[in-house]
């Protein structure tokens, strides 16, 4: 185990960058290059590996003077070293960056924050666009028995939602943000839209693969959430949706694995 503090965190950092790896490749150089260019005020960078063997283990460990807190331990699964950058964090509001995935302009963050210093104590969810042009955002109406309406690569959680509601399932491997979503949403937290595209996302990831675990913990977040009479015309869309992701769109996976 490994953990550094190489910065002194701000007492009350604004905005906390979580960003969790484990054989992300060149493209966690990329993210990070994207958190380190904002020009609005630094935020808490906190990036958490799970035993890299891709060499991204010691280009992290020469760049300690530039992250905030770097954990380099093995972990469970994403979930489980989400939640460990979570217990590390000390920012008003959390983001969850992908190592695949990199903040849309070097100004991004100094909009961003105009917007969550006027939001109230839920979530703000940003516009995200993947490589391959598909463009996300928050629906004016979520319906959360559907499917996750959130990425999490464009929401920014109010850090004191954690302790209130809840952390991630780290039993889960694909859904767990799903979860939370899906938590928050029943407790009658608010999820407010930001009017900006904030990240350009990587295809491919473990959400984006279309493998069947994916869809399975779909059905199973869902179940735990709303009864299962309502449920079943969704888990039946499940089904199809994957299906259909074989055949019509399903990307090709990257050979490494990123958080």
């Amino acid at each position: 185990m490994l953990t550094v503090n190489a910065m002194s965190p701000d007492s009350s950092p604004f905005i906390s960058v979580i960003v969790v790896c484990k054989n992300p490749g060149l493209r966690l150089r990329e993210a990070l290059a994207s958190v380190w260019a904002q020009i609005a005020q630094p935020p808490e960078l906190i990036v958490v590996d799970g035993g890299s063997e891709d060499g991204s283990r010691v280009w992290l460990a020469s760049q300690r003077a530039r992250i905030t807190t770097l954990i380099m331990e093995p972990d469970t699964g994403v979930y489980d070293a989400m939640n460990k950058g979570l217990a590390a964090a000390h920012g008003e509001w959390v983001l969850f960056l992908g190592a695949d995935d990199r903040l849309f302009h070097d100004a991004v963050f100094s909009r961003v924050q105009a917007v969550l210093k006027q939001a109230g104590d839920g979530v703000a969810v940003a516009e995200i666009a993947y490589e391959d042009g598909r463009v996300y955002q928050l629906d004016q109406r979520p319906r959360p028995i559907r499917r996750n309406f959130v990425h999490h690569q464009g929401a920014f959680y109010r850090r004191t939602l954690f302790a209130d509601h809840g952390i991630f399932d780290p039993t889960l491997a694909v859904m767990g943000d799903y979860d939370l979503n899906a938590r928050l949403r029943q407790k009658g937290v608010k999820f407010t839209p930001i009017p900006l595209r904030l990240t350009t996302c990587g295809v491919g990831g473990l959400s984006d693969a279309g493998g069947w675990q994916g869809y399975g913990e779909e059905v199973t977040v869902r179940h735990r959430h709303f009864p299962a009479w309502r449920c079943w015309p969704w888990d039946l869309g499940s089904v199809i949706r994957f299906i259909r992701k074989q055949f019509v769109r399903r990307p090709k996976p990257r050979p490494a694995q990123s958080g």
